[in-house]
């Protein structure tokens, strides 16, 4: 790709607009950048730029230099509804994303993990797994450095594995993966899509541009990601907890089984640190993308066995009087907490947050079956209350603390408290990570 001297512009400056900024200048590119905050707001960004001869708008969107730009490079913070990029689409300019712009610089092998829920533990699991078989490998994506720094470093790397959103995906025209796996699909950012559908649609662009000679790795058990898995050009590699698979990967009677051309390798699961149902799926579909791309059995086997819990998903934090207290505040959607609610019984479940649009419902069985006491906190709480509250005794908190101390009082030796909130943060703290800590401390002061 010939980016000398094209006009680039550059639409919002979060961690990957900035890097791509960097990029393309680097690259001899005459860059823009666009983005709605304010120069003030934006010090950091700007002072990582500075070194380079780029232009910035801020505090607006100028139409006109999106529709005289021979590039647009779109950030995955930034809507495909924004106006101005409508405009320009309808004009034939080029539009990609930072992963489209990426893929075009990298040669190594590609392992892309989408899915609602678990993208973040697989993808590390992964990645531990390629460096313990002494691959000299690359991390990154939507979550730590984005994939254009790997571009921009020049370094040459055995191995790529990216954790990839619904939203980078939005712009991609020839972006491919050697392996690609979708690990299920509930509704999420409905408040950023039209409709569930359009949200589907968007994570199965990760196999659009796959060929027969590259592999889908998909959740057998998932009836919406089997369905629209059957159209795809890849080779099917399916991973299930529930069934025996001829091809593929599977787990029964504790041990997990591998198959592939007539080959079979067999782990067993009673020693595996990483607990859940969930991380169980996420294990297999790790060890499937790291099998398919030339992994040894016993190297991968010895990874997992190591690897621990990441922070924020289903962390214990400390039993107190018998009752042990679990963090999940990475779960902020429907699917993730379902998850959660399958991996205990006797729950307390504080739950609560900034809305995404989804619907509630399909929490209603493993609350009726499994959670003791709901206890709902934030601006989703009142909607919460209206679909759950009536399945389980339900207690309404003013803020996280008064949620965990309600909790305390009300569950008995031998229960559980998980914080699995279903939503986003965004009304009562800064991020998950300030509710995750937030939620431990009060845990802790118990």
């Amino acid at each position: 790709m010939e980016l000398k001297n094209k006009k680039v512009l550059v639409v919002g400056l979060a961690k990957t607009g900035v890097a791509c900024a960097r990029f393309l200048a680097s690259k001899g590119a005459r860059v823009t950048v666009t983005d709605m905050r304010s120069e003030s707001a934006l010090t950091v960004q700007l002072a990582e730029l500075a070194a380079y001869d780029i232009t910035s708008q801020l505090e607006r969107h100028d139409e006109a230099t999106f529709l005289t730009s021979d590039l647009i490079v779109v950030s995955p913070g930034v809507p495909m509804d924004l106006p101005q990029l409508v405009a320009a689409h309808r004009t034939g300019r080029e539009i990609i994303s930072e992963i489209e712009l990426a893929a075009r610089f990298i040669d190594a092998p590609l392992a892309a993990i989408t899915g609602t829920n678990g993208k973040t533990t697989t993808t590390t699991i992964l990645g531990a797994i390629f460096k313990h078989n002494g691959y000299h490998t690359f991390v990154g994506g939507n979550i730590g450095n984005p994939l254009i720094e790997l571009a921009e470093s020049h370094e040459i790397y055995d191995q790529v594995v990216a954790e990839i959103s619904s939203f980078q995906l939005e712009w991609i025209t020839s972006f491919r993966p050697t392996v690609a796996a979708l690990l299920n699909l509930s509704e999420d950012h409905l408040d950023r899509y039209p409709d569930y559908q359009a949200y589907i649609n968007a994570k199965l662009r990760i196999f659009e541009n796959q060929t027969e000679d590259d592999f889908a790795v998909v959740n057998r058990d998932d009836p919406l990601v089997w369905q629209h898995a059957q159209n795809l050009k890849a080779a099917l590699f399916p991973f299930s907890r529930k069934i025996e698979l001829e091809e593929g990967i599977f787990c029964t009677d504790g041990v997990i089984t591998y198959r592939h051309d007539g080959h079979e390798e067999c782990f067993p699961t009673a020693a595996i640190r990483l607990q859940g149902v969930h991380n169980l799926e996420n294990i297999m579909a790790a060890v499937a993308c790291a099998l398919l791309l030339g992994c040894r059995p016993d190297e991968t086997f010895e990874t997992i066995l190591c690897f621990e819990a990441l922070h924020h998903r289903m962390e214990f934090v400390r039993e107190v009087n018998g009752v042990g207290y679990y963090e999940d505040s990475k779960a902020t959607n429907v699917g993730s907490v379902e998850k959660a609610l399958e991996s205990f019984t006797d729950i307390t479940l504080i739950a609560g947050g900034k809305d995404k649009g989804g619907a509630y419902a399909p929490l209603a069985p493993l609350i009726k079956e499994r959670v003791r006491h709901l206890v709902l906190i934030g601006e989703a709480a009142e909607r919460m209350d209206m679909e759950l509250g009536t399945l389980t005794d339900t207690r309404r908190a003013v803020t996280l603390e008064d949620a965990v101390s309600i909790s305390a009082e009300i569950t008995a030796s031998g229960g559980t408290v998980l914080m699995s909130p279903a939503c986003s943060s965004f009304d009562m703290f800064r991020d998950y990570e300030e509710r995750a800590q937030r939620f431990i401390a009060a845990v802790k002061a118990l």
